[in-house]
């Protein structure tokens, strides 16, 4: 169990540094800005996957200069509520903005 936790965190930190593109090419932040933006996005993703009534898997993270934009699908407004919360304490976000859809 333990190193199925340590490998999924890994997994999920790879796919974030990828996926997240370079927006420091697109001139949008700083190195040290981008860095620190992954580094909250895998934290957001990282406290999803931990939190078993928040559908990791169904919402999209994005972080950009601090701001934490949620996206996709929640299951209720409870899941949604709970995934911004979990969002907004975690270290280094400084605002969400929740554009969870709640799916019947």
């Amino acid at each position: 169990m333990k190193y199925t936790r340590a490998l999924a965190f890994a997994l999920l930190a790879g796919a974030t540094i990828v996926t997240s593109g370079c927006a420091v090419i697109r001139g949008q932040e700083s190195v040290g800005a981008y860095v620190d933006d992954t580094a909250i996005t895998t934290a957001v993703k990282a406290k999803f996957v931990e939190d078993k009534s928040v559908d990791a898997g169904a919402i999209k993270v994005e972080t950009l200069n601090g701001t934490v934009a949620l996206s996709g699908f929640a299951k209720s407004n409870a899941e949604k509520a709970q995934a911004e919360f979990i969002a907004r304490n975690t270290k280094g976000v400084r605002e969400v903005r929740n554009n969870l859809t709640v799916r019947p």
